[in-house]
């Protein structure tokens, strides 16, 4: 029994949800099979579904379900584990997954400064071309320190909220 058949859940509600939050993500520019999948894992109770459970849930094939996870472990949404005892893994999404998928996002924007930079030196600082991208350089590192700061922030507003040691 998938976890939207579970004693008293209200499956169209849960669908309805599904659907309209991964509407909202496919909105903002996440692919559709990877919306589903990550709007039907916040749905559930567990936080974890198989990818049986999620093709009868969603109505979806395995290989959809399999591209879906793929996206969305590359961009730290969600983590796969083997089912105790099994060989069949399941997919998680965590309660910090937000906060995981931002801070991995550090990594990316570093690169993007670094290509930058180097764009720069070779189109001259001085050219119209180099001062826009010195201008998105300084924008990434501004957005680097605020975002270092908000983290923190929310870690300690989490903590003061929903106490220490969440999973």
């Amino acid at each position: 029994m998938t976890e939207s058949a579970e004693v008293g859940r209200d499956a169209e509600g849960v669908s309805r949800f599904v659907e309209h939050f991964a509407a909202q993500l496919v909105e903002a520019g996440v692919p559709r099979m990877p919306a589903l999948v990550f709007a039907a894992l916040l749905a559930s109770d567990s936080g974890a579904l198989t990818s049986v459970e999620l093709g009868e849930q969603l109505q979806i094939s395995p290989a959809a379900v399999s591209g879906a996870v793929r996206y969305l472990a590359q961009v730290h949404l969600v983590s796969r584990e083997r089912e105790p005892g099994s060989r069949r893994e399941r997919y998680r999404v965590h309660s910090d997954q937000w906060y995981e998928a931002i801070t991995n996002r550090e990594a990316v924007i570093k690169r993007w400064q670094d290509s930058l930079r180097e764009g720069v030196t070779s189109l001259g600082p001085d050219t119209p071309a180099g001062r826009r991208l010195t201008e998105t350089v300084a924008f990434f590192e501004f957005m680097e320190g605020e975002l270092t700061a908000m983290m923190e922030r929310w870690r300690v507003h989490r903590e003061q909220r929903f106490g220490a040691g969440r999973p």
